[in-house]
């Protein structure tokens, strides 16, 4: 959903039926995390890699987002671009809440804007390849009525497809768009509340 204008805040996603095979729940959803620690942060240089930018220019660094070509035919998905161009977000953005800093970056990230085409698609796979370490992934194993709330801002996803077209997963999902979170005025009684706590 990075490829909309209002980026999505928080999802909500219940498990209504899972499906199994020999007793073993399938369709997990996997999250690796976007909010790497200091210790955590990628390099962003190496052999092959462009030259990193220097740290306060990193709020400045621009990533287009698009709808992805998934499995989708290509027809399809331009259609959708045609609906939905092109936007482009932060590639590394404050988080409103935490106020640490967010790799927001998937493969929704169509090019890096001040990079050149080449040095863009080599970083943006470096990237990827870093945030799907299996060192911050967590994966869900889904039981009926589980409720997952999750960051959306802070972390990717996916369900795991690893159950066929006769074995029934059926989910719930909403999504909170941050419509006013990156407000400071909206945050402000948040902020106060946490002071005094």
């Amino acid at each position: 959903m990075s490829y909309r204008d209002v980026m999505g805040f928080v999802n909500v996603l219940y498990g209504i039926r899972i499906p199994r095979r020999n007793g073993v729940p399938l369709g997990g959803t996997e999250f690796p995390t976007c909010m790497p620690s200091t210790t955590r942060c990628p390099p962003t240089s190496g052999p092959g890699l462009p030259t990193p930018p220097r740290p306060q220019q990193l709020r400045e660094i621009l990533g287009a987002h698009a709808p992805r070509q998934g499995e989708r035919a290509p027809a399809d998905v331009r259609l959708q671009r045609k609906q939905r161009p092109p936007v482009v977000h932060p590639l590394f953005l404050t988080h409103p809440i935490t106020g640490r800093k967010v790799l927001y970056c998937n493969p929704a990230t169509m090019r890096i804007n001040e990079l050149s085409e080449r040095e863009s698609d080599e970083m943006l796979e470096y990237l990827f390849d870093f945030q799907l370490e299996q060192r911050f992934r967590y994966t869900h194993t889904w039981n009926e009525n589980d409720l997952l709330v999750w960051d959306h801002l802070g972390t990717i996803h996916r369900a795991i497809a690893d159950y066929g077209p006769d074995e029934i997963r059926l989910m719930r999902r909403c999504q909170v768009m941050a419509t006013k979170v990156f407000d400071p005025d909206f945050l402000r009684p948040v902020r106060a509340l946490a002071e005094v706590a």
